[in-house]
């Protein structure tokens, strides 16, 4: 079969002949119809995710919606390696086949599902538990990019009180502006990105952070987060990292930790159970196909890997490999 196929670290796929997928026991082969090309997809078959096996040649590709034999279309995963889903062909789990609903787009299923669980998922444990007082203010590092666009959406969705969105490109500032979120513009100084956010912020601590990027923007949200005095803080602050664009070390205050109710934690695979990622899976694919939230999209032939995997480096629309 032809697939994308990445030779060895930090290497471009091509398009290339692959071995037929073979399925075991529990698993069933499904054809292409859309897969997207998400940052984790590239940071994994450059070796440089901590999902990497450090086997090559593989096909990248972490999940896609697919054709089963009778026609049904599925959203699907969990590929044995050295197998991804950017292939013709796939062998996939029959725990992880999921109808889609009626009316749904494949490309942005496709394109959607992976950016947006990433925030859907612990913006609904938190909601579950603050109970009636809700989200409040939602804090998102990194809302320039598309996980960072639904998770905008997915807080708005959820009723946050207000969503306040940091990154550094413009017109990914003017896409989270267009779905509510107050956007701050970052410039890389940690003191000055610090009073940006604290001035957005306007005093009200976030009840949820939702880091995209790491790095100096967090350290320079540490920062904003500070507070000084003695007395006890009514605030309660679950900062969560998700993503390490902006660098893979942040160095974390001792003060922020021992004067604030702050929990610092990690949402991603390995954290994340599968059995609760099963459960929100369909819900979220039903709001793709409502459009209570929207993913831009762009697609590009299997046989045009290589220039889907130069398009997807920017952080404007999810890029989607579809047969061809």
């Amino acid at each position: 079969m032809k697939a994308a196929v990445v030779h060895g670290p930090d290497q471009h796929p091509i398009y290339d002949d692959f071995d037929d997928p073979i399925a075991a026991d529990g698993y069933r082969l499904v054809d292409l119809v859309a897969a997207g090309v998400h940052p984790v997809v590239r940071a994994s078959a450059a070796g440089r995710h901590y999902t990497s096996t450090g086997d090559y040649p593989l096909i990248p590709g972490v999940d896609a919606v697919a054709r089963t034999s009778d026609g049904t279309l599925i959203y699907t995963g969990f590929t044995p390696a050295p197998y991804g889903t950017l292939a013709e062909r796939m062998a996939v789990p029959a725990s992880m086949q999921l109808a889609l609903p009626n009316g749904a787009n494949a490309a942005q299923v496709a394109g959607g599902l992976n950016p947006g669980l990433s925030s859907w998922m612990p913006l609904t444990a938190r909601a579950a538990e603050r109970g009636d007082a809700g989200l409040g203010t939602v804090l998102i590092l990194g809302v320039t990019g598309m996980a960072g666009l639904l998770a905008a959406q997915n807080a708005a969705a959820l009723g946050a009180m207000r969503v306040v969105g940091a990154g550094r490109n413009p017109s990914g500032l003017e896409r989270a502006a267009a779905h509510g979120a107050l956007p701050v513009a970052l410039s890389g100084d940690r003191d000055a990105d610090s009073a940006a956010i604290s001035d957005a912020l306007d005093g009200t601590a976030p009840s949820i952070v939702l880091d995209f990027v790491w790095g100096r923007p967090a350290e320079a949200t540490f920062a904003a987060l500070g507070r000084t005095g003695i007395h006890e803080d009514t605030a309660d602050i679950s900062y969560i990292e998700i993503g390490s664009l902006a660098g893979a070390d942040a160095a974390v205050p001792a003060s922020l930790l021992r004067s604030r109710h702050i929990r610092l934690s990690g949402s991603g695979a390995g954290s994340t159970s599968i059995a609760d990622i099963m459960t929100q899976l369909p819900v979220y694919m039903e709001m793709i196909a409502a459009g209570t939230v929207t993913v831009p999209t762009r697609s590009f032939p299997l046989s045009r890997i290589a220039d889907a995997w130069t398009a997807a480096a920017d952080s404007g629309s999810r890029v989607v490999v579809v047969p061809g």
